[in-house]
């Protein structure tokens, strides 16, 4: 067994008891164990349990995130201050004071990565369940048997087998012609959900000054790339496959606005939308300066009457 196996085999153990537990709950209400709706709404169990317990990570990740967007323009203004300047010194100044920043506002680049990197390999455990019993027929490593797994193989969906993928369907000759139905209009629903979170982060929950920044054209260019991504591999999916991907992309669009409407970026049409609500409902706080600083500002300043040199003389005398 090589390392990467090795990780993956508890969390795969974990999976298949989920899906098999859904699968058993929707048997015990009468479905047809062998029935691809069957399958498809244990899938949906699945990913709902599984992306719900992510939540905290998720969190996390957006507070990393959004604590970046907030100091990207005080970076920007260390970038544009060394700009076109290559010597040794100045790339050494900018990493300094660039880190100093960082230290500064308790920010990290690398933070809002982190928690990415500890769900992919849940992900992956995910995509070798449902790929190994579709494609491959084979039993899992826990309580996915292998009449289960005959039986996730060999279940129809729509009149599409959940182990086809379009592109079988294509080099058949388009048969079964239900698979290339369903897959298309999955890759659609999951193209589109993809573009739709993004274009959320992009239009809604960025400042101004962050739109001005480098990283607003990242964000642009993954606007455009991401949901390519899936149009082009989405062909190569087994249909199994693509119903947790698209169910988790509508899981992914729903907690992204969510969070957008209740923990916007400040300064962003999503902050100043969620004011505006707050301001009809009477519930908006605005934060009020102390008394002391309102008395300080309204205290009037004595003017200092002019002085003849000869008072001057007789003042400095005494």
């Amino acid at each position: 067994m090589d390392i990467l196996s090795l990780i993956l085999w508890p969390i795969k153990w974990v999976i298949e008891l989920i899906l098999v537990a859904f699968h058993s709950m929707w048997t015990f209400f009468g479905l047809d164990p062998d029935a691809g709706v069957t399958w498809v709404l244990s899938i949906v169990g699945l990913v709902i349990v599984v992306r719900a317990a992510l939540i905290p990570i998720f969190v996390r990740q957006i507070k990393s995130q959004r604590r970046m967007l907030e100091v990207a323009p005080q970076l920007k203004k260390i970038q544009d201050k060394y700009k076109g300047k290559k010597d040794q010194y100045s790339r050494e100044a900018m990493s300094r004071e660039t880190m100093e920043l960082y230290k500064k506002t308790g920010t990290n680049p690398l933070s809002s990565c982190l928690p990415l990197l500890l769900q992919m390999p849940i992900f992956f455990g995910l995509f070798s369940v449902l790929n190994d019993a579709s494609v491959h027929d084979k039993a899992g490593v826990g309580f996915l048997s292998q009449e289960l797994a005959d039986s996730f193989a060999n279940s129809v969906f729509l009149g599409a087998p959940l182990s086809s993928t379009f592109i079988e369907a294509f080099n058949n000759g388009g048969q079964p012609w239900q698979t290339m139905v369903v897959a298309s209009v999955m890759i659609v629903l999951m193209t589109a959900s993809q573009f739709i979170t993004q274009l959320q982060i992009v239009s809604k929950n960025m400042s101004p000054e962050t739109k001005a920044s480098p990283m607003f054209r990242q964000q642009r260019i993954l606007l455009y790339l991401l949901p390519l991504v899936f149009a082009f591999s989405g062909v190569a999916f087994p249909i199994g496959v693509m119903f947790y991907w698209l169910v988790s992309n509508f899981w992914t669009m729903g907690q992204q606005f969510v969070v957008i409407r209740n923990m916007p970026t400040p300064g962003s049409e999503a902050a100043k939308a969620r004011e505006a609500r707050l301001a009809r409902k009477g519930k908006l706080v605005v934060e009020e300066k102390p008394e002391n600083d309102v008395a300080e500002q309204k205290k009037p300043t004595q003017r200092q009457q002019p002085v003849s040199k000869a008072r001057a003389k007789k003042q400095g005398g005494k």
